[in-house]
């Protein structure tokens, strides 16, 4: 079954008001409800193209597959690339939990991949 992975993604970003986000970037509040509550009745993509810009991301990124009981898929299916990981961190609690040199190394590091793109 695919889900939306929307709650991760903002929680990741620092977002604190998903709703207000979404509805500010031009998504009607009934379908950001839809979307913050991973059972939207139907997925525009016109609406999926305005999440990946806002938050810098793709489709791939937004969806998470959970394989059903009763069916089983070889390990080659492409969907499985869309299972949730096992541990999803929020990179605000790591970041909470290391001493301010290690994140320094850490920022240096992002610097770095930001520079190479």
């Amino acid at each position: 079954m695919l889900s939306l992975n929307l709650n991760t993604i903002f929680k990741a970003r620092g977002i604190e008001k998903p709703y207000s986000y979404l509805v500010k970037a031009g998504i009607n509040p009934r379908s950001a409800n839809g979307l913050l509550a991973s059972t939207p009745r139907a997925l525009k993509l016109d609406h999926i193209e305005i999440i990946c810009k806002l938050l810098l991301c793709t489709p791939n990124d937004l969806l998470i597959w959970t394989p059903t009981k009763d069916q089983t898929y070889p390990e080659n299916h492409p969907l499985h690339a869309l299972k949730k990981p096992e541990e999803q961190n929020n990179i605000h609690e790591l970041l909470a939990t290391m001493s301010f040199e290690q994140v320094k190394e850490i920022t240096q590091t992002i610097n770095n991949i930001k520079k190479a793109l």
